[in-house]
């Protein structure tokens, strides 16, 4: 009678029971969410081999590392035993286990047991903030099943590890074992996985900083029962049992603070970054800067940064972004690597480079270093000196920044702009004009960034030249890469290279030449270890100390300096960057053989040793010398000329005063008067012309004579502006003028009147009125020059 009047109350037509079986299998197979878990994740960072780097906390404060698909075989192991025996064996739901729950929370009159297998503990995670009811349990149960028909155990265990609560903040087995254990979760001894197995139970209830006997108990009566399920020894059992607990969670490690910045600010949250870094060498990099920022500091100078990149892969394997945190004001939380700062000096290898690629000097050539004008910007030399002409490679090494400006003026501000851009720099991002030519002299900003790059595409592309015909050139200029990739890339080839290798060499060699931070005994010690190129640079008003260095094997780019710009005295790049450069280097190990030398772009030709040209046949002293092939076109040595002399070779002659029978041809190296009047200070053995015979004096031309005078200053059309004294009065303005000889008396005229005549020194002081004026000079010889300039008084300028 009952089942009867069930079965009248729910009789249903068949295709009632189609359609309820339908929506429940529909339900059945889309009831899992994809993705299963969707909750924010720490950025995680690792290093080439996988070491943790460093870690941010995740969105809501967790530490929830991003899913890992591998679990540690002892964790699997220890969770199974402590948590579901036949994980492997049922299909989401232990029957057994359920009997066994509803027997024992029906004994006790509470729920002691919830009969959960791992599959529904997944489940449960998945579906946080659900309340313990039967209700539940049976969804529960359903998703429990469908998820194993989707995913094996493997990945379900995944699942279960990733997100499994490990006490207080700590989600998941990868964040715990750090947190708890300082290493690796694959690292982790038996006794250490089996605590972390039995915290997901109840981690409200155990904590490392209390109940630590009922962790304790919990944990050896897991190892007792792996043991018993032959899974450990008896060895193995008593030592896990001896080992003691950890006390208190551990500080992630944090070796690369400002680069877990860099990856979380362009990867966002949920990843796990595998880096190019090298702990080993991160660490020992992050020890120098340190020991570095320790005296540093005493000048009130707070910032120091290192990248240090491989050459042979165009990887970064040590990134620190700056020095240690004392006091947050100092601001050591800015990431000096990708910040722009003024370049100093530190880019004047690459013009140079250019200009030897272009074939418009050689190593050597003569550069004039003397007063220098162009309109209002008038560059000086660092000592505040002029050498009158020096070799481009000298100019190099001894960073002058009169010659460098002459050179960029002669390469072309808007074509040095463009290849600037063709290297890669992220930093100059106004036109040519902008920056003038006080672009070479840290007019523009750079980063290490792209400085390492910049060099390290030049030392690719000089150690790879030997391996493709010389009309192909690696692409070595491709931007840095600090993602760690399995599979080694193939270097890529492109026709109409940026650099050519002859022209690299040259600039390398010139490189080792720069003068170094340390004694010279200190210097020989180091540099009997290995060859190194390097540059330094300082930024205006002590700002920014450079330094950049490269090997066959490794570039290595340190700044120093305050992040907010304060200038300090003695912050400059040989004292402050270059020790520190020296130091990496030192621990990066042997650097085995130099660059091979490209021959095939490389061509050795006789050099003037006094001009840096190609010998002429006047040239007496030269040498055979390797040069870029680009080269090669470039014009015999101008500065040597054959001069006639009288038979006791005191005075000059010429063909209208001598016969050839009372000449001898003697060939001279003749500067122009302004670079030889500079040039003889520091070079006592330069030979100046002796004068004409006083019978040939009246037939030489004015022509020839006025290239032995030359005026200074003031540059022709020259807007001179005289500032106004204290008392009213207006300064006076010093005008300069050299002769090729010395001791020759020069004559000055302003508007055609005599004002004074100099020997030997010839400066001449005068107030002229405002207006336009004409300055003439006349030496005893007749030579004579004019110059047109204009005086603009009560100006608080001085004179440019």
């Amino acid at each position: 009678m009952f089942f009867s009047r069930i079965k009248k109350y729910f009789s249903f037509p068949p295709q009632a029971y189609w359609l309820l079986g339908t929506i429940s299998i529909l339900y059945f197979y889309s009831c899992l969410p994809y993705p299963l878990f969707e909750q924010p994740s720490s950025v995680v960072l690792l290093d080439k081999n996988k070491q943790l780097l460093g870690a941010k906390i995740a969105k809501d404060g967790q530490w929830r590392f991003p899913h890992n698909k591998k679990v540690p075989e002892k964790f699997k192991q220890a969770i199974i035993a402590f948590e579901d025996q036949n994980f492997e064996k049922h299909w989401g739901v232990d029957i057994t286990g359920v009997i066994r729950a509803f027997y024992l929370n029906i004994k006790h009159q509470k729920v002691v047991s919830g009969g959960s297998t791992i599959d529904m503990q997944v489940i449960r995670l998945a579906r946080k903030g659900q309340g313990r009811t039967f209700f539940e349990k049976a969804i529960e149960i359903i998703w429990a099943t469908r998820l194993n028909t989707k995913y094996n155990k493997d990945k379900i265990l995944a699942f279960y590890s990733s997100n499994a609560p490990f006490g207080g903040n700590v989600v998941g087995l990868d964040a715990a074992s750090w947190k708890y254990f300082g290493r690796d979760a694959h690292e982790l001894s038996w006794a250490e996985q089996a605590t972390l197995a039995v915290l997901p139970n109840s981690p409200s209830l155990i904590h490392l900083g209390k109940n630590r006997n009922l962790l304790k108990k919990k944990r050896d009566k897991l190892l007792h029962r792996l043991y018993k399920n032959q899974v450990i020894d008896s060895l193995t059992l008593e030592t896990s049992i001896l080992e003691s607990l950890p006390h208190k969670p551990l500080p992630l490690p944090s070796f690369a603070p400002h680069l877990l910045e860099k990856v979380k600010a362009e990867h966002k949250n949920n990843t796990v970054f595998h880096s190019t870094i090298d702990l080993q060498k991160q660490l020992l990099v992050g020890q120098i800067v340190d020991r570095h920022y320790r005296h540093l500091r005493e000048n009130h100078i707070n910032n120091a940064a290192a990248l240090v990149i491989d050459v042979n892969t165009n990887d970064i394997v040590a990134y620190v972004g700056n020095t240690a945190c004392f006091n947050e004001n100092d601001g050591c939380n800015v990431d000096i690597i990708t910040s722009p700062r003024s370049t100093g000096s530190i880019i004047k290898p690459l013009l140079y480079c250019a200009l030897l690629s272009d074939g418009k000097i050689l190593p050597k050539t003569l550069i004039p270093d003397i007063p220098t004008y162009y309109g209002s910007y008038a560059p000086k030399n660092y000592n505040k000196d002029y050498d009158g002409a020096v070799s481009a490679r000298k100019a190099l090494a001894l960073s002058l920044n009169v010659p460098a400006v002459r050179m960029l003026d002669d390469y072309g501000q808007v074509k040095f702009h463009n290849l600037l851009h063709k290297l890669g720099t992220t930093t100059i991002k106004k036109n040519a004009n902008h920056y003038g030519l006080s672009l070479i002299l840290g007019g523009a900003e750079t980063s290490l960034w792209d400085l390492g790059s910049f060099y390290t595409g030049m030392a690719r592309s000089l150690k790879n030249f030997p391996k493709y015909n010389s009309q192909y050139e690696i692409d070595a200029y491709r931007p840095l890469n600090f993602k760690y990739q399995l599979k080694a890339r193939q270097p890529l080839l492109s026709k109409n290279g940026i650099f050519r290798a002859g022209a690299i060499w040259n600039t390398f060699e010139a490189m080792q030449e720069v003068i170094r931070p340390y004694g010279e005994g200190e210097w020989q010690r180091f540099s009997s270890a290995q060859q190194i190129a390097w540059k330094t640079g300082t930024s205006y008003g002590f700002r920014d100390a450079w330094a950049v260095g490269c090997t066959p094997n490794y570039v290595v780019a340190v700044w120093v300096g305050n992040a907010d710009g304060e200038g300090r005295p003695n912050l400059v790049g040989v004292k402050a960057a270059a020790p520190i450069l020296f130091d990496i280097f030192d621990v990066m190990g042997a650097g085995g053989a130099w660059f091979p030398q490209p021959y095939d772009d490389m061509h050795q030709v006789k050099i003037c040793n006094k001009s840096g040209h190609k010998a002429s046949s006047l040239c007496q002293e030269y040498s055979s010398e390797w040069i870029c092939k680009a080269g090669l076109p470039t014009k015999l040595c101008p500065y040597h000329k054959l001069i006639h002399l009288d038979l006791s070779g005191k005075y000059q002659v010429h063909g209208q005063c001598a016969s050839p029978s009372e000449m001898v041809h003697q060939p001279f190296f003749i500067l122009p008067p302004t670079q030889a009047w500079y040039y003889q200070k520091k070079h006592p053995s330069y030979q100046v012309l002796p004068p004409y015979r006083e019978d040939c004096l009246t037939q030489i031309s004015s022509k020839s004579t006025s290239k032995t005078l030359e005026l200074i200053y003031p540059k022709p059309n020259s807007k001179i502006y005289v500032p106004v004294n204290l008392d009213g009065t207006s300064s006076s303005t010093v005008f300069e003028a050299s002769h090729n000889q010395s001791e020759t008396t020069i004559h000055w005229h302003l508007d055609n009147v005599f004002i004074g005549s100099t020997k030997r020194i010839h400066e001449m002081a005068f107030n002229p009125k405002a207006g336009k004026h004409t300055l003439t000079l006349v030496d005893e010889y007749g030579a004579k020059i004019q110059q047109n300039f204009e005086v603009i008084k009560n100006s608080i300028q001085s004179k440019k």
